[in-house]
């Protein structure tokens, strides 16, 4: 088992991280709400073809699961790399919405324990956390959510846990190594959000369990 404490409060050698920050939500949130509308209207149009009888068959179901499948992901998009302003609160039936939306485009499931609305700063941080997470479930498991005396507790579980040392040192050096993919974005984006934040991280790995805990010491 490793087990690595990691203090978000001292520098990390980024460059302008917050500038880079802010860019990246900014463009983030542009994109997404630009997308958003003409799905919903290919979305809209997809069901009134289907109860008007015009066009009826896989073709038009897989039409119409595949525009769901992509409002879902622009959703989460749109929350986990784009802005969050400071106080911001996100209501607790938007996040089991989120939730179900994450659930229908990953391998694997996440239950959510937190019974109350949280801050949209607090949500976008475990956004991240559970796409870092899902990077070490390429073969499907199990995600719990919990709150904890100092933060938040996300304890990955599966038969396998894939542990990409490259990528999770990112979170602890802030240091991006060459040829990175865009699949792997997040754990840049989360290294950024956890400095600006001020956040402490643990993480403790096994073969079949990851956990990660969340202080939110922020300044």
């Amino acid at each position: 088992m490793t087990h690595l404490d990691y203090d978000y409060i001292e520098d990390l050698p980024l460059e302008s991280p917050v500038g880079v920050l802010k860019l990246a939500e900014l463009l983030t949130s542009r994109i997404c709400h630009d997308l958003i509308s003409p799905l919903g209207a290919i979305g809209n149009g997809v069901e009134l073809m289907s109860m008007a009888g015009v066009a009826d068959g896989p073709e038009l179901g897989l039409i119409g699961e595949s525009v769901e499948t992509a409002h879902a992901r622009i959703r989460l998009f749109r929350c986990a790399f784009g802005a969050a302003a400071p106080g911001q609160m996100i209501p607790r039936a938007e996040i089991m919405s989120l939730m179900a939306d994450y659930g229908r485009i990953t391998r694997h499931w996440t239950e959510f324990e937190i019974a109350q609305d949280l801050p949209r700063q607090d949500f976008k941080l475990l956004l991240l956390l559970l796409m870092c997470l899902e990077t070490a479930l390429p073969w499907g498991g199990a995600v719990h959510v919990t709150r904890s005396e100092t933060g938040y507790m996300l304890v990955a579980e599966a038969d396998r846990i894939r542990h990409d040392a490259e990528q999770w040192a990112i979170l602890s050096s802030g240091t991006v190594p060459a040829g990175q993919r865009p699949v792997t974005v997040h754990f840049i984006m989360g290294a950024l959000e956890l400095r600006r934040q001020g956040c402490r991280y643990s993480i403790k790995c096994t073969e079949q369990t990851m956990e990660l805990g969340l202080s939110l010491c922020r300044k």
